[in-house]
């Protein structure tokens, strides 16, 4: 039976359309594999929208469909990532140093940073490439103050989040871009650490003492 109504106008094929939004969707993933891949043995001032079709097993036509150009592509995956990080935002608005501190007591992994961390390695390759000497050096600012500085800020004292004293931004931003350098450490040798003992160690860095055990 044909999808023409009553009024004798034909109605779009809802069959067809979804088989166009998995065409794009697969076109759309094999360009972000070709973007990691080569990212990661290129460096990405070496690509080229070729390179990229090529790797993809697209062609120009398709990659022009969706993009402008190779910068469109890489921000727009950049730019998913950080509206995905937004979910996090709440959760951040919600946190304590107290809360933090009973964690630690029963030796308890914040659920926060293992749901964290759990999204940082589906994102993992991704992320090694951006974040790498081939990717884009304006990302890594952008990760640590979305997630990183917004941490550090949230578990502050109550004494100091509006003090403007200079030290407590100086504070603030030692301990944002340690844990950006916890994350491209973990990204850099494999992620084998589980989130679980991820979330461990990151509040273990937090308060850790000279002379303290380092067991999780």
């Amino acid at each position: 039976m044909s999808d023409v109504p009553a009024s004798g106008v034909p109605t779009a094929c809802p069959v067809a359309s979804f088989c166009e939004d998995r065409r794009i969707v697969r076109s759309k993933k094999a360009l972000h594999d070709a973007l990691i891949a080569l990212m990661e043995e290129r460096g990405f001032d070496a690509i080229t929208v070729n390179d990229l079709c090529a790797r993809a097993d697209l062609n120009r036509g398709t990659f022009y469909n969706h993009f402008r150009d190779k910068e469109n592509l890489l921000a727009t995956f950049e730019d998913e990532v950080m509206h995905d990080l937004e979910h996090f935002q709440t959760q951040l608005q919600d946190m304590t140093v107290r809360k933090l501190l009973a964690y630690r007591t029963r030796k308890k992994p914040l659920p926060f940073l293992v749901e964290l961390f759990d999204y940082l390695r589906e994102q993992g390759a991704f992320l090694h490439a951006v974040l790498g000497p081939g990717g884009d050096v304006r990302f890594g600012p952008r990760l640590r103050d979305s997630i990183c500085t917004n941490l550090i800020q949230s578990i502050l004292h109550e004494r100091y989040r509006s003090d403007s004293t200079p030290f407590v931004g100086y504070y603030v931003a030692f301990y944002a871009q340690a844990y950006l350098g916890v994350i491209s450490r973990w990204l850099d040798t494999g992620m084998h650490e589980s989130s679980e003992e991820m979330a461990l160690i990151a509040m273990k860095l937090f308060f850790i003492k000279p002379g303290d055990t380092i067991k999780l």
